[in-house]
C-alpha cells in the first residue's frame, strides 16, 4: 500500500491557486490598459450640457410667506448618457433698476466618500430633463421693495449657478463643472 504525503497535496493546491490568481491579474491589467486609453479618448469628446432657466412662477404671496417655483431645463448634446450630480443656483428678481437676491439653493447632491446615497439625475443621450425646486421666503413683508417686486405682474428674473456632471458612470471619467447665467 502506497501512502502519499498530505503536504504534497497542500503544496499543489497552493501552486494552482497562485497560478489562477496570476492569470486573473495579468488579464485584468491588460484590459484595464485598453479601457483607460478609450476612456480618455471619450472623455475628451464630452460636450458640456446646456442649462437654461425654463420658468419662474410665484405660487403664493402673503405677509407671512412667499412661495416660488423655479424650473431649469438641462440638455445633453452628447451621444452618451450624462449624470448631473448637482445644480447650485442663486435667483435674483428685478423691477426697474433695482435687483434683489431672492434665494440660493441646490438640486441634487454630489457624492462625498465611498458610501453615499445617490441623488443625481441621468440625462439620456441627445435628450433633456426639467429640474425644479420650490423656494419659500419667510416674512417677505419685512421688505416693502421685495414685496412690490413679488406682487408685480412681470418681474425680471436672473439666475446664475454651477452644474456638476460626468459621464454615465460615477466612476468613469472626471467630474465636469459648468458655470451658467440665464434670464427670464
Amino acid at each position: 500500500m502506497v501512502l502519499l504525503n498530505p503536504k504534497i497535496f497542500v503544496i499543489a493546491a497552493i501552486a494552482i491557486l497562485i497560478g489562477i490568481i496570476g492569470v486573473i491579474f495579468v488579464s485584468t491589467s491588460t484590459s484595464d490598459t485598453f479601457d483607460e486609453g478609450s476612456t480618455q479618448e471619450i472623455q475628451s469628446q464630452v460636450e458640456p450640457i446646456n442649462i437654461e432657466l425654463d420658468s419662474v412662477e410665484i405660487l403664493q404671496v402673503s405677509e407671512r410667506a412667499a412661495v416660488i417655483e423655479i424650473k431649469f431645463k438641462l440638455d445633453n448634446p452628447n451621444s452618451r448618457s450624462v449624470i448631473a450630480q448637482q445644480l447650485k443656483y442663486s435667483l435674483y428678481a428685478s423691477s426697474g433698476s433695482e435687483e434683489y437676491k431672492i434665494s440660493a439653493g441646490e438640486i441634487g447632491k454630489r457624492p462625498e466618500g465611498m458610501v453615499d446615497g445617490s441623488n443625481y439625475y441621468t440625462l439620456l443621450s441627445n435628450n433633456s430633463i426639467i429640474l425644479k425646486d420650490k423656494i419659500t421666503l419667510k416674512s417677505p413683508g419685512n421688505s416693502p421693495e421685495l414685496m412690490s417686486i413679488l406682487e408685480s405682474s412681470n418681474p425680471s428674473w436672473r439666475v446664475e449657478g454651477d452644474v456638476f456632471f460626468n459621464l454615465s458612470s460615477m466612476t468613469s471619467g472626471q467630474e465636469n463643472e459648468i458655470h451658467f447665467e440665464s434670464f427670464k
